[in-house]
C-alpha cells in the first residue's frame, strides 16, 4: 500500500492529478517529486524490467573485462544488471580492472554508479546519448567499447557512432523491459472518467507500452480518453515517440531527468505556454 503523502496546498501543481509512467520498481522518486509540487499523483506502470532472454553475452564480455577501454552506461539500469553479474563472477564495478574507464549518460546513471562506489570518469553536459558522443574526451579510433543495454527498444545510434570513429563496439543486452499486464483501477477510472491532467513520460518505451495498455483497456478509440490530458516527455526519442503515436508533445524536459520532467509539467499548465 502507497503510505499517505501531505500535498503542499500551494504548490504549481495543486489541483493537478499527474499520471507517471515509470517502471513498477522505480515511480517512488517521481512520485515524491511531483507530489512535493503540489500534484496529485496517479501510477500508471508502463515497464516491467527483467533480465534479458539470454545472460550468455553480457557474462562473456565481463569475462573479458580487462580488454576494454571504456563501460558506457546509458540507463541505471545497465548499471544495477552490470553490478549484480559481476558479483556473481566474485568482482563489482568497483572492483574493475584499472585500465577500464567509466561513461555515463544522465544524472540518474552516475548517482547509481556513485552509490555502488564507482564514480564515473566522464558524464555529458546533456543527459542524452548524443551529448556523449559528442562531448566524449578522447578520440575513439581503436578503443574497444563495452555497450550494456536494453534488449530491445535501444537506440543503437551509441555504438554505430563510436564504429564510425574507428571504435570496436560490444552491445550486449544486461536487461529487458517488458509490458506490464494491465493498469492500477484508478488510473484507469481517471482516464475514464478525463480526469487527467497530465501524463509524463520518462522514455520511448513508456510511450509504447502506454498505448497497447489503453488500447488493450479501451479498444480502438483509446486516443480519444487522453484528448484533454497534457503530453510531458522527458527527452528527444521519448517526443518522437509520443509525436508519432500520440500525435503531440506539450512540453519536453530539459534537462532531460525528473527535476526536468516536473519543470517541464509546471510550465505547460502556465497561461503563456
Amino acid at each position: 500500500m502507497t503510505p499517505s503523502v501531505t500535498v503542499p496546498a500551494d504548490g504549481p501543481l495543486t489541483g493537478r492529478t499527474i499520471a507517471v509512467t515509470r517502471a513498477e520498481q522505480q515511480a517512488g522518486e517521481a512520485r515524491r517529486l511531483f507530489e512535493a509540487a503540489g500534484a496529485r499523483v496517479l501510477d500508471l506502470p508502463a515497464l516491467v524490467i527483467g533480465p534479458p532472454d539470454n545472460w550468455g553475452p553480457l557474462d562473456d564480455a565481463l569475462a573479458e573485462l580487462e580488454h576494454f577501454h571504456w563501460l558506457i552506461f546509458s540507463s541505471a539500469n545497465g548499471v544495477e544488471a552490470v553490478q549484480q553479474r559481476l558479483l556473481r563472477l566474485g568482482t563489482s564495478l568497483a572492483g574493475r580492472p584499472a585500465g577500464v574507464k567509466v561513461a555515463a549518460v544522465g544524472r540518474k546513471t552516475a548517482g547509481t554508479l556513485e552509490a555502488i562506489g564507482t564514480a564515473a570518469d566522464f558524464v555529458p553536459p546533456s543527459f542524452v546519448a548524443d551529448s556523449l558522443i559528442e562531448h566524449f574526451p578522447v578520440s575513439g579510433w581503436g578503443l574497444r567499447l563495452l555497450l550494456p543495454r536494453v534488449q530491445s527498444g535501444g537506440r543503437t545510434m551509441l555504438a554505430e557512432a563510436f564504429a564510425e570513429a574507428g571504435a570496436r563496439v560490444v552491445e550486449v543486452a544486461a536487461y529487458e523491459t517488458r509490458c506490464p499486464e494491465g493498469l492500477p483501477t484508478g488510473t484507469l477510472q481517471a482516464i475514464e472518467r478525463c480526469q487527467l491532467d497530465a501524463i509524463t513520460f520518462s522514455s520511448a518505451k513508456t510511450v509504447s507500452h502506454t498505448a497497447q495498455l489503453l488500447e488493450r483497456s479501451f479498444g480502438a478509440d483509446w486516443l480519444q480518453r487522453l484528448e484533454r490530458t497534457r503530453v510531458i516527455s522527458i527527452g528527444p526519442q521519448t517526443s518522437l515517440r509520443c509525436r508519432a503515436l500520440l500525435g503531440r508533445v506539450e512540453a519536453e524536459a530539459d534537462p532531460h531527468d525528473l527535476d526536468g520532467l516536473v519543470a517541464a509539467c509546471v510550465h505547460s499548465f502556465r497561461p503563456e505556454a
